[in-house]
């Protein structure tokens, strides 16, 4: 369950820094959805679980030549979780964990955008379950071309949460069990002309 938790809140920071990097908006690249994915991975004591989101928005504005100039928004809608397992999503949803018909977004408002050895440093306010965290995400960029030739350009970040930190699980009897405290998020974005 922390796994989820930190996946979501990893998947909906990734598809605001993807898109804020990729500057889709503002350049007219596009986001290659089939091979971009916001995921997460939990560690219970057994096994670990992972998972995705699959509805998410976002706003950006400001000059892609400028990042410092880039300003992002993103909302990523808490019931599209999914974890391959219907029971285990809807217990996520529950209020032992995201409380979805409470807090039914997450959401992201960058801070600052500024490019750091040749990764792109998206910091901003990162809000979930009604908790909100500064945090930094630092994506590696790589631009080259697909196999049917075109252009593209994918960005990738990895970030670590604490669900406590937000207060996703702390009173399930089944998180203190077995889930650990730290979710990876993981992003990898592809964009194209």
């Amino acid at each position: 369950m922390k796994q989820v938790v930190r996946n979501s809140l990893g998947a909906a920071l990734g598809v605001l820094l993807v898109t804020s990097t990729a500057f889709a908006a503002y350049s007219a690249l596009k986001l290659d959805r089939t091979h971009s994915e916001v995921s997460f991975t939990a560690e219970t004591l057994i096994f670990d679980v992972e998972g995705k989101f699959g509805e998410y928005n976002v706003e950006i504005e400001g000059d892609p030549a400028k990042p410092e100039t880039v300003k992002v928004k993103a909302s990523i809608g808490v019931a599209s979780i999914n974890t391959q397992n219907a029971k285990r999503d809807n217990h996520l949803k529950s209020p032992d964990f995201f409380d979805v018909d409470k807090y039914p977004t997450i959401t992201f408002t960058s801070t600052s955008v500024r490019s750091k050895g040749g990764q792109l440093m998206v910091k901003g306010n990162l809000t979930m379950h009604g908790t909100t965290k500064q945090v930094t995400l630092p994506f590696k960029v790589a631009k080259g071309k697909n196999g049917a030739g075109m252009d593209v350009t994918t960005y990738k970040t990895k970030l670590t949460v604490d669900r406590n930190d937000y207060g996703i699980g702390t009173d399930s009897i089944a998180a203190k069990i077995s889930l650990e405290d730290d979710v990876e998020l993981k992003l990898v974005i592809v964009t194209f002309q």
